[in-house]
């Protein structure tokens, strides 16, 4: 089946252009001035677009999400990570009907805010590891959009991730790291499936909770599959202290020794993160996701986004879990990362464009979940992820500028289709693929452990304060 979108605006080589977009199975077969393509005259069905009064981008890339966090959207207040996550660990779903729905709830709201693909850094339930990835990629596959699944691995204890966690009590240590390395195996030959738009990569927590062993075996597998290797990475100040006191070197450089950084790596985070680090980050074709909500809604600070971007680091944007964000909107999370970092660089040349935001959630988003000989620009080869929006919608009015209103404004409902390899999955801001009001019954009907999550005086409070706050 070919798809004809005519005379639509889209942007090429840094500018606006009218184009004609000719789609045919799963890939872009061409791509020509506006008026200028028909479809192929051996081909029998043929659907025809206009593209008037519409802008076509590449699908935007969710670079690092949780998707089980949906269903702790709302409930946790507002703590430091390293507090904050003590609340989360204690209200996490525990049902894998909740996992399911989680995937697709993700992927609903990723679809309807630009998104063609997300990474999940996933949660798994404790001793039904397999059971948890074959619910999530259920989700995925019955919504229809590519998901790289990042099982979140770690093989030391929750309080081994604070500044002096060595003075708190210490619960037992999660599996092996040898443990974990074969279920990591097992994982990818039992679910990793490009042709079903389903990846598996390789997802230790950080350096933070996982032991050299484990991060250097995870990049072994990672280089062994040629997979995406994703960890968060000094998302914090404490983060930034641990390291120092663990290796009495910069994270950053730990990880470089023990060989964690190349092409296929994304780091989530990377607020503490120095000058040193991003050249080190850059020189190793390394990937950072930048979560702006997420990074703000935990106090954890600015990430030094417009220093990465001049020394030639490749920047991607992700929304982080619901639970430290609240929501899952692609397009809010480029609004912020565009205009935050304003405030940080008195030289306004220096500051982000809309452009630029868009080249960092589409090129820059799909080389950070490794498929960037696949997706992310209008190329005549690239497999079909597009995102088709309309331009008459009130949020995008009066006519100025389509991509400063897009990122910079505030658009609400304006993704009007999306092809993911080249099938339709959303038309006229309807997704196709699930029903949406079963979805919203499925939220309705798992109401979430507020009690669980609304622990202020969590037993490492009180070392926390100490080692932060009064040190």
């Amino acid at each position: 089946m070919q798809t004809l979108i005519q005379s639509v605006l889209a942007l090429q080589n840094g500018h606006l252009q009218s184009l004609d977009v000719l789609l045919d199975g799963q890939y872009i077969h061409t791509v020509a001035p506006a008026g200028t393509l028909s479809a192929s005259p051996d081909c029998q069905t043929i659907q025809a677009i206009s593209g008037q009064d519409k802008l076509l981008l590449p699908g935007f890339v969710n670079g690092h999400t949780h998707s089980s966090q949906v269903w702790q959207r709302g409930l946790i207040p507002q703590l430091p990570l390293e507090l904050w996550l003590a609340n989360v660990f204690e209200s996490t779903p525990r049902q894998l009907e909740q996992f399911y729905w989680g995937a697709v709830s993700t992927a609903v709201d990723t679809l309807l805010s630009g998104g063609t693909c997300l990474l999940d850094h996933a949660y798994l339930i404790p001793g039904q590891e397999l059971e948890t990835i074959d619910a999530l990629v259920r989700g995925y596959k019955a919504v229809g959009i590519r998901a790289v699944i990042a099982p979140l691995i770690q093989d030391l204890p929750f309080a081994s991730g604070f500044p002096a966690g060595c003075l708190l009590s210490q619960a037992a240590s999660p599996r092996s790291a040898a443990q974990l390395l074969a279920l990591m195996e097992t994982i990818i030959a039992e679910f990793h499936d490009p042709d079903q738009s389903i990846y598996i990569g390789l997802g230790p927590t950080g350096f933070h909770r996982c032991s050299d062993q484990l991060l250097q075996g995870c990049a072994d597998l990672s280089q062994q599959y040629q997979l995406c290797y994703h960890m968060h990475l000094l998302e914090t100040r404490a983060q930034q202290r641990l390291a120092q006191e663990r290796y009495g070197i910069s994270a950053v450089q730990h990880l470089h020794n023990l060989g964690c950084l190349g092409s296929r790596t994304s780091l989530a985070h990377g607020v503490w993160i120095n000058n040193q680090d991003i050249d080190l980050l850059a020189t190793c074709s390394t990937t950072l996701v930048h979560n702006p909500v997420s990074n703000l809604r935990l106090g954890s600070g600015l990430a030094p986004i417009l220093q990465c971007v001049q020394a030639g680091l490749n920047v991607s944007f992700g929304c982080d879990g619901a639970a430290s964000n609240d929501a899952q909107n692609l397009l809010e999370a480029i609004k912020l990362g565009t205009i935050l970092h304003t405030v940080t660089d008195s030289d306004y040349e220096h500051w982000l464009t809309p452009e630029q935001a868009i080249v960092m959630a589409t090129i820059g988003g799909a080389k950070g979940v490794n498929l960037s000989d696949r997706t992310g620009a209008i190329t005549a080869g690239m497999e079909a992820d597009l995102v088709l929006y309309n331009l008459n919608h009130p949020s995008l009015l009066p006519r100025t500028n389509p991509l400063q209103l897009l990122v910079l404004g505030r658009p609400t409902e304006v993704v009007e289709a999306v092809w993911i390899r080249g099938r339709q999955i959303v038309d006229q801001g309807r997704v196709l693929t699930v029903d949406t009001h079963t979805l919203h019954r499925a939220l309705r009907q798992h109401p979430a452990n507020s009690e669980a999550a609304q622990t202020h005086h969590h037993l490492v409070e009180a070392h926390y304060r100490q080692v932060m706050l009064r040190s």
